[in-house]
């Protein structure tokens, strides 16, 4: 393990996603004082996936955007994570429960970005965002907490970790979204058929391009922005729920469709 702390622990969080380590929390003397150095360990981790074979950063998630995943992590601010391209599907897909070390599953809206959103010396706000989104849709985030005690997460820990984001399944782009209230738009997840939980789009952050516009501004402020095509998880309307063998999960937004998600 290198004696540098960013570097330690990226390449802890790593190595212990490659070994399926269960419950294992990044060692005190590698945990991050604050965001910043959050974001320098994510930054780096992100390198290592890319390296070891997940694709390009096609896409981004922003956690902690709703009342009830900031009650479940006690953490009060929203967090972004990168997307690789091998870790994104599309429609209904099947995968192997073995392939994880603790999947969950987040039901969201996401959107697709219509072009380059770089830093134009104005923040970016819920009505001036709105041309930099092609399309609309529902979506299922995978995550991976590797079954960690959520008493032991704070806020850096999660940034460093890429805000466990595994993957996330498409639904079909709704282009014509415009006419669409996304924040009064209900939604819910069922597992075997049976509703596990719902909201309505409202409760990320008040309107789903309100977490947008903060994920496009703190790209911008640590140098980098959202790309023409890029796919964003506004963040999950109800709380996370994990998966066993044989589960079947579905995301339903009203206007946007559905994905779903099974497990062998």
């Amino acid at each position: 393990m290198t004696t540098n702390p960013i570097d330690g622990a990226a390449e802890f969080f790593f190595k212990a996603a490659q070994a399926g380590d269960q419950g294992i929390p990044l060692p005190n003397d590698l945990m991050p004082p604050d965001a910043d150095a959050a974001y320098q360990v994510q930054d780096r981790l992100q390198k290592m996936w890319i390296d070891a074979g997940a694709g390009a950063i096609v896409g981004w998630k922003v956690a902690l955007t709703s009342k009830v995943m900031q009650e479940l992590l006690g953490v009060a601010r929203p967090c972004e994570g990168a997307i690789f391209a091998s870790r994104v599907h599309h429609g209904d897909v099947t995968v192997a429960h073995g392939d994880f070390v603790n999947i969950g599953v987040e039901s969201e809206i996401a959107v697709r970005i219509a072009h380059d959103l770089p830093a134009t010396g104005t923040p970016y706000d819920q009505d001036n965002i709105r041309p930099g989104v092609a399309a609309c849709m529902a979506a299922i985030e995978i995550v991976d907490d590797r079954a960690i005690d959520y008493k032991l997460v704070e806020a850096p820990q999660l940034i460093a970790d890429n805000s466990f984001n595994a993957g996330c399944i498409l639904g079909p782009d709704v282009t014509n979204w415009q006419g669409l209230d996304l924040s009064a738009l209900p939604g819910r997840m069922l597992i075997n058929d049976k509703v596990v939980g719902e909201g309505v789009g409202g409760d990320a952050l008040g309107h789903p391009l309100i977490p947008l516009a903060w994920l496009a501004n703190n790209l911008n402020q640590r140098g980098t922005m959202l790309r023409a095509g890029d796919v964003v998880l506004t963040g999950s309307i109800v709380a996370t729920k994990w998966l066993q063998p044989g589960d079947h999960m579905v995301t339903e937004i009203e206007g946007l469709g559905q994905a779903s998600l099974s497990v062998t």
